[in-house]
């Protein structure tokens, strides 16, 4: 396989974004019964990331139907290097019970935009 040195890219996007984040892929190691045993003590972490504003997204991933969960998610965070990213990782409670393994790669956002819209007069506020 073929591949291009960093720099190179860098280089190649340096008028777009470039905001170095790090996907966790998360995956069942032995069917849902751990995985749904741990969610209560993974949510409240994830929410913890999220407030100290490590978190930049996460969520479940669907069965190619959209109807089901078979234990999958991906989760983006910030941080300073791979090494601190696999070490959020880790300290994660579902990965620590062994109840789901997890995969983290480097990822530079480059392109994309998001919408927020506010009311005022009732709070009301959607992400489009």
């Amino acid at each position: 396989m073929q591949s291009i040195p960093a720099a190179d890219i860098l280089k190649a996007c340096e008028a777009m974004l470039r905001k170095q984040l790090y996907v966790v892929f998360t995956k069942p190691t032995n069917g849902m019964e751990p995985v749904m045993a741990n969610l209560k003590e993974h949510l409240d972490f994830q929410i913890d990331l999220e407030r100290r504003g490590i978190m930049f997204g996460a969520g479940p991933f669907w069965n190619d139907a959209e109807d089901a969960w078979e234990g999958e998610g991906m989760v983006i965070i910030r941080a300073a290097s791979l090494a601190d990213a696999r070490a959020i990782a880790a300290s994660d409670p579902m990965h620590k019970a062994g109840a789901r393994s997890y995969t983290v790669r480097p990822w530079l956002l480059n392109e994309g935009s998001i919408t927020v819209k506010m009311t005022y007069s009732d709070g009301r506020r959607e992400i489009i």
